[in-house]
């Protein structure tokens, strides 16, 4: 999954693809690397990020998802947690909704169970503006598995079929250092829900904080816990550097599955 962020202030490529044009043409570039999504966002979620409001965030992700559909049937997924734009953006082709609030937000589960697309399910303690406030956990792993299970059981009551669900433990969202690295190590117990497992690592703070790197130096350590979380049992991983990223998942995929 190719990340695509139509923003000025995400953590990493802020303002680099901003404007549509610029948007499209990374767009191509992914998928000339690989990606088998792109994974559209208009608001960033980074540590201390602000909300926008939906016109403003319409306004961003409209326009590239028309223009990558204009020219590619690549599934494209919208990253958003706003049922307005989920709407808006599936019904002019984005395929997947990938949400970092699990479908919390008021209207979210009835809306993915209206559009009966799949959906991403993502844990995160606290909020953007809150969650690497000292996040705190008895047990990482048990309690982000009991929050998606949670979750699971909601959006299936709301009319959301099973089958159409992905999960993602959040790595980085509410979690310290320590608790990511439990995470991965755990993140095996995250399959016994028989559910496609997406993982999202790409330049991380994690990876700064274990070897003091600027975020664009972080591409080595981005694979590596990529590689790692393949080998683990993701089925998705989603990342900034396409290429170098699917080359080490599928050495790390054909090794773990002994396959050719």
């Amino acid at each position: 999954m190719g990340i695509l962020n139509v923003t000025p202030d995400s953590f990493s490529d802020g303002g680099d693809f901003f404007s549509p044009e610029k948007a499209l043409n990374h767009a191509r570039e992914m998928v000339e690397e690989g990606a088998a999504i792109i994974d559209v966002g208009g608001e960033s979620t980074r540590p201390g990020a602000a909300i926008i409001p939906v016109d403003e965030e319409l306004d961003r992700v409209i326009p590239v998802i028309e223009a990558i559909r204009a020219e590619s049937d690549i599934p494209v997924s919208i990253d958003t947690s706003k049922p307005e734009v989920m709407r808006a953006a599936v019904g002019i082709g984005a395929s997947m909704i990938n949400d970092v609030r699990a479908l919390q937000e008021a209207g979210a589960a009835e809306m993915a169970a209206e559009l009966q697309v799949p959906v991403c399910l993502m844990h995160m303690q606290g909020g953007p503006q809150t969650m690497q406030l000292e996040p705190q956990y008895a047990d990482v792993v048990s309690q982000v598995k009991d929050f998606l299970r949670q979750r699971i059981g909601h959006c299936i009551a709301a009319g959301l079929p099973r089958e159409l669900i992905v999960i993602d433990p959040g790595f980085g969202f509410g979690k310290t250092l320590a608790h990511n690295q439990a995470l991965l190590r755990g993140l095996d117990r995250l399959l016994e829900f028989e559910l496609p497992l997406l993982v999202g690592v790409s330049r991380k703070s994690m990876i700064a904080h274990m070897l003091d790197l600027q975020v664009d130096e972080r591409l080595y350590g981005s694979i590596s816990l990529a590689s790692i979380a393949v080998w683990q049992g993701a089925s998705i991983i989603r990342a900034h550097d396409v290429a170098a990223t699917l080359q080490a998942i599928q050495v790390s995929y054909m090794c773990r599955t002994k396959g050719n």
